[in-house]
């Protein structure tokens, strides 16, 4: 089946045999109001080391009610003078596709210093890194940061983000009691705004529950 999108806030569901009705994402990407969108897979700033396929813009899509509640939690959060540093939003299956075939590729070790020295790429499937089906690919999974609203920096979060490694794990025994907190405070803000978090990734949050549970879609993100 072919897929199309006249408008980004018109999607409608194609990935494989999940067809659905229009998915209704809108875009989050406005910088003034607490949120700043990086999406790392619209560059070569990322796991694989370069734009994955169906990136075609730094626009972060979501369901309706989880970028309602995105807002929310940037609100609250601005009370405090930190604002959202969002990585990833809604993920075509295409991309998916381009982790998959990453993966199965010969290494080549030029993203590996930086986002997995301690594990093995032909792994990274059996330990739960990749899969052939995201979340992100149903439009309610964000992946975010803070950062500090007066100077623009980025908040020590203990590990970057995409870090392939235990110490990325939410509630992992950081010696930095300043990522500890920052950790704790992501989670507590998310949560209070329906977003559960994925205990391996700080960065991963769902908004709960999901409008679309069964159902990857593939447009891009344009």
């Amino acid at each position: 089946m072919a897929c199309f999108s006249p408008l980004i806030l018109a999607l409608a569901a194609c990935a494989g045999d999940d067809v659905g009705a229009d998915a209704g994402f809108q875009p989050v990407s406005v910088q003034g109001d607490g949120i700043r969108v990086e999406m790392k897979y619209f560059t070569g700033d990322n796991l694989v080391g370069e734009p994955l396929d169906g990136y075609r813009a730094n626009h972060c899509l979501l369901v309706p009610v989880a970028a309602e509640a995105l807002q929310k939690v940037a609100d609250d959060l601005a009370r405090r003078g930190l604002g959202l540093e969002v990585f990833d939003c809604y993920r075509p299956q295409r991309a998916v596709d381009h982790f998959v075939r990453w993966a199965g590729a010969p290494e080549d070790f030029s993203t590996k210093s930086q986002f997995y020295p301690r594990e093995k790429k032909s792994q990274m499937f059996e330990r739960g890194y990749i899969a052939e089906r995201s979340g992100h690919s149903r439009g309610a999974t964000v992946d975010l940061g803070l950062y500090n609203l007066q100077s623009g920096e980025s908040l020590d979060m203990g590990t970057g983000f995409d870090f392939m490694d235990e110490r990325s794990a939410t509630a992992f025994p950081l010696e930095n009691p300043e990522a500890v907190r920052n950790r704790q405070l992501l989670k507590d803000s998310m949560a209070a705004h329906g977003f559960v978090n994925y205990a391996q990734e700080w960065w991963h949050y769902t908004y709960k529950p999901e409008p679309w549970p069964e159902q990857y879609f593939d447009i891009p993100v344009e």
